[in-house]
């Protein structure tokens, strides 16, 4: 088998919610209706979006006005719980469409749309990790990020 493979959007968006929120609990977190409310909004977006894009949208949808550090908070959960993913390079979130899946991801970038796609590649991310392993670094969570112009703005 392939180490190098691409998702697709494995669930709907019904689907998604119910998947992160399991994974959620697997980890002993609960599911609030803040987190549901935040995790609906990050996945109706098709691009990574800032913390604030989330708020704004949060804030919409439960017409009131939601405080910014309550999203950055729970996005944070999110990362580190594999329900959304953090791409470095654009300060932005998006939600994982698979937290069940538990690979580093490789993401590809495009400059022109700002669409993020990412692909997995366990040989990749195992020799990253092997390189700061054997520079006496301990890894948490490499960040590959490939900045450029995707298939449908080439």
């Amino acid at each position: 088998m392939d180490s190098a493979h691409s998702h697709g959007q494995h669930h709907n968006r019904t689907d998604l919610a119910a998947a992160a929120q399991a994974r959620l609990v697997s980890v002993g977190e609960q599911w609030t209706p803040l987190r549901s409310t935040v995790f609906q909004a990050l996945a109706e977006f098709d691009r990574p979006v800032s913390a604030y894009d989330v708020t704004d949208a949060v804030s919409a949808a439960s017409g009131r006005r939601v405080a910014a550090n309550s999203v950055y908070r729970i996005l944070d959960l999110f990362v580190a719980n594999n329900v959304a993913s953090r791409v470095e390079s654009a300060n932005a979130f998006i939600a994982n469409a698979h937290p069940d899946c538990p690979h580093d991801c490789i993401f590809l970038v495009c400059d022109r749309c700002g669409r993020a796609t990412h692909v997995d590649d366990d040989r990749i991310t195992g020799d990253v990790r092997a390189a700061a392993t054997a520079a006496g670094f301990t890894p948490v969570r490499p960040v590959i990020e490939v900045r450029g112009v995707c298939a449908s703005c080439a």
